[in-house]
């Protein structure tokens, strides 16, 4: 059974940064492809930033350049570093991952169904 575990979020003004993290049980380093999603209240889950397991990113148009995914194998853990938040990046933020690579034909945004291991999510709210 794997578990995600998020952790990190909390409540900052615009312009700030939050890093979050993903503990994960067992070896991070047997799945292929991780990824770190969002999702505001009312809203569809988003997808902001994927890792793949030859070490390549992708991220949605939204958060390049602010944001950015890494992975530890040695503390079991993915990254995600937020700098320049704005409001629009409330929501609830979900570490994902799978055993299958990531399908590059897929944008990050709509990648959702490409992950079958989810956390619960650990809240960033942005204040402007």
């Amino acid at each position: 059974q794997v578990h995600l575990v998020e952790s990190g979020g909390g409540s900052v003004q615009a312009g700030g940064s939050l890093a979050l993290s993903c503990a994960v049980s067992g070896n991070i380093g047997s799945f292929y492809s991780m990824a770190w999603f969002r999702q505001a209240p009312g809203k569809e889950r988003e997808g902001v930033a994927v890792l793949d397991r030859d070490g390549s990113t992708l991220y949605a148009d939204s958060v390049k350049g602010r944001f950015t995914i890494s992975k530890d194998d040695a503390k079991n853990t993915l990254y995600l570093q937020m700098n320049s938040l704005t409001p629009d990046d409330t929501a609830m933020y979900i570490c994902a991952a799978d055993y299958s690579s990531y399908q590059r034909d897929i944008d990050v945004e709509n990648s959702a169904l490409l992950f079958q291991h989810w956390g619960q999510g650990t809240q960033v709210t942005v204040s402007s």
